[in-house]
């Protein structure tokens, strides 16, 4: 049973997902606390990136999808009470692979303000020093901002995107593996990015890496095969789970 208080930003409730006939996502109830990082972990087809799409809203031009139960962000339902527009400016998605625009550094991030009416060249350029900043990404850029994105690095890439996400100033950031495709030091700086964002935004982390989620959640959640079967403080899923699955994943013994 989700316990609905003034801390909790979103709370899901009864949430039922399929795709046809297959069931991806079954009897789903949890709460997002503000500004704290939710680790998301489990095997594959357990339904994790499903379950971001499905708050995201990617499904809905899915003609297969289907769903029931309730999504509420700040007690609002974001499938009655909100345009999907209106929902991904608040809730924007970080990929697993990295997706910066065939434009340069600069067009990258100013491409959502702009999109949103702001065209100020001095607030374009404060935009683009703090997401840049903020993603661990300006030291490394400052002085190329005129170059193409796709000729970064996959690290700087992914950080470009993290940048462009937060330049429309979401309220929650989803990650769909973010880390997959980075080497360890590419890594380490996206996770630093992640840890300093909580000042200011509330985190959804998707991950296989169960590292990843032991370093930097303040909860996990763990599911199998279409189920929560347990969230708790990361501290306690990673040493004193409740459940024996969630002891036997952690552990190594599958997944």
């Amino acid at each position: 049973m989700v316990d609905e208080t003034s801390k909790d930003k979103l709370v899901v409730k009864d949430l039922n997902v399929r795709y046809g006939t297959k069931e991806v996502l079954r009897q789903i109830s949890f709460a997002v606390r503000s500004n704290e990082i939710l680790g998301i972990i489990g095997p594959a087809n357990s339904g994790k990136t499903s379950l971001l799409r499905t708050l995201n809203r990617l499904n809905d031009n899915d003609a297969a999808f289907s769903m029931s139960g309730t999504v509420t962000l700040d007690g609002q339902d974001i499938y009655k009470k909100m345009a999907p527009h209106t929902l991904r400016r608040k809730m924007g998605i970080i990929f697993a692979l990295p997706t910066p625009l065939p434009l340069s550094i600069y067009e990258n991030i100013a491409y959502g303000p702009k999109l949103h009416g702001t065209r100020n060249k001095t607030a374009l350029n404060e935009i683009i020093e703090r997401t840049l900043r903020a993603s661990f990404l300006w030291d490394e850029v400052k002085d190329r901002l005129d170059m193409p994105a796709m000729k970064l690095s996959g690290g700087q890439q992914q950080r470009l995107c993290i940048a462009r996400t937060l330049a429309v100033e979401p309220e929650i950031i989803l990650y769909d593996e973010p880390c997959s495709g980075l080497d360890p030091i590419s890594t380490a700086k996206v996770e630093e990015a992640m840890t300093l964002l909580t000042k200011q935004f509330t985190q959804i982390l998707v991950t296989n890496n169960t590292k990843q989620a032991a370093r930097v959640s303040d909860r996990t959640a763990f599911f199998l095969t279409g189920e929560l079967v347990e969230i708790d403080e990361t501290q306690r899923i990673f040493t004193v789970p409740c459940d024996q699955r969630t002891e036997d994943y952690v552990s190594g013994r599958f997944g």
